[in-house]
């Protein structure tokens, strides 16, 4: 799989090197698939075109208008790669297989049906596919995937069909620990475990998108982050050996994967720090000391017109003795007005694929500990977990609650595992899935195994 962005495409040349690569690498004896952008800024200037016309434009229109930028850039490569003696065919994102939700403008993947693609392949063509866009399982309506869209086409197909890797070719010669643009002496990145690029791009990274990140993280797909316009080898996005496939279906939608209670959590209260930049850091100096593991940071204004502020630390409970500790002998030090400690807490969290990028999720977990009248202090979430600090004695029904709400437990409090089930939330509407772990039933899915995914 090889998918050009549009600044590798923003002009003919730039047509014209994506085409003299993917030849090159069928000369070298590997099929390739080829997805596309739009041509440089195209779908930044139909957005403007269609503000001209109107205000208000609807949600498909728009989305009909802004699918044409990667036909174009499709179309064009064709031209080019029937130059140079290949045999191209050119699919749009439906006509690919892409069934979406019908969401438009940040549609999710459903289903990938790419049937035509694999006999495409099968005749000896190069299939080129418009990235971006697919079509409503009903009424068959264009939808566009968002911003990083290509990117998202590119692994989901190299999913779908099996593919050894997804090369992803842009104006960067891979990732780097800062953007180079602002910090020279910024460092790439060789390699990266999908879990490190996960936060690299929740962080603001925009060399991938992240919910292209987790596609490849669910399926196990390799990414070769590389520039279009240098040979040389860019960086490499893997998925380790114990992060692979789950048996799960096709999509994008939100994968729950274990829910998990403990009740063996401290919250230390630093009352009235100076409202000063280095406060913070002069209170993690000295817990650094103790060796507390932090979970948790909130800081909150200790009141209206004051010039202090009150931060918030969870952590593991056995350590708290130790943090109170070093906390009150720099209390001078650090300037705070006092601490309050209650080791009477809880956590419970819920684990998977999804959880920042998928709203559901989020409103389902709240929703859940709410019916239950369960309090909550504290609410953190990264891309893989969600999680809320609760009183300890009230741990078991947020537990249970948040169990019987993903559909991992019965209306009895009995746990299911080694199962799989619809993720439906108060809604009704189903938004993904869960996978109750027991035992061994996790395990890596090798690419191309007909149990990752059911249009295989």
């Amino acid at each position: 799989m090889q998918k050009f962005g549009g600044s590798s495409l923003a002009d003919a040349a730039g047509v014209i090197r994506a085409a003299e690569r993917i030849a090159k690498t069928r000369e070298e004896g590997f099929r390739v698939v080829a997805v596309v952008s739009a041509m440089g800024d195209t779908t930044d200037d139909l957005c403007d075109l269609a503000a001209e016309v109107s205000t208000r434009p609807l949600p498909g229109d728009l989305d009909a208008l802004l699918s044409i930028g990667e036909l174009v850039s499709s179309a064009l490569l064709a031209i080019a790669l029937a130059d140079l003696g290949q045999v191209p065919r050119t699919f749009t994102g439906s006509a690919a297989g892409f069934i979406t939700d019908n969401i438009h403008g940040k549609a999710h993947i459903t289903d990938v049906r790419p049937g035509r693609v694999r006999t495409s392949l099968a005749r000896g063509e190069v299939p080129i596919v418009a990235g971006f866009q697919g079509r409503t399982k009903k009424r068959r309506k264009i939808t566009t995937l968002g911003r990083g869209g290509s990117d998202l086409t590119a692994v989901a197909l190299a999913a779908a069909l099996g593919a050894g890797i997804c090369e992803i070719y842009t104006d960067v010669d891979g990732v780097y620990t800062a953007d180079p643009r602002v910090v020279p002496t910024a460092r790439k990145l060789d390699v990266l475990s999908s879990e490190e690029m996960l936060e690299f791009a929740a962080s603001g990274c925009k060399v991938l998108h992240l919910r292209c990140v987790e596609y490849a993280r669910r399926f196990g797909i390799p990414i070769h982050v590389r520039s279009s316009f240098v040979p040389e080898a860019g960086t490499l996005i893997l998925p380790g050996l114990d992060r692979g496939a789950l048996r799960q279906p096709a999509g994008e939608q939100p994968v729950v994967t274990a829910v998990a209670g403990v009740n063996s959590a401290s919250k230390i209260i630093v009352v009235g720090i100076p409202d000063e930049p280095d406060s913070i850091s002069r209170i993690f100096q000295v817990l650094s000391r103790s060796g507390a593991n932090v979970q948790t940071v909130v800081q909150t204004p200790a009141g209206t017109g004051s010039r202090r502020s009150d931060v918030a630390l969870i952590l593991p409970a056995a350590q708290a003795a130790q943090a109170l500790s070093v906390l009150n002998a720099a209390k001078g030090a650090i300037g705070f007005q006092g601490l309050q400690h209650d080791s009477e807490m809880g956590r419970v969290s819920v684990t998977g694929l999804g959880m920042r990028s998928s709203p559901e999720i989020f409103c389902t977990f709240l929703k859940a500990l709410s019916d239950a009248d369960v309090g909550l202090d504290l609410v953190d979430i990264s891309e893989t977990c969600l999680g809320a600090v609760t009183p300890t004695d009230r741990l078991a029904d947020a537990e249970r609650a948040v169990r019987l709400a993903f559909g991992m437990a019965t209306a009895d409090g009995a746990a299911v595992t080694g199962r799989m089930g619809t993720l439906v939330p108060a809604g009704g509407r189903p938004v993904g899935t869960w996978i109750a772990i027991s035992g061994n039933d996790r395990r890596p899915v090798a690419r191309g195994d007909r149990a990752v995914a059911r249009h295989f």
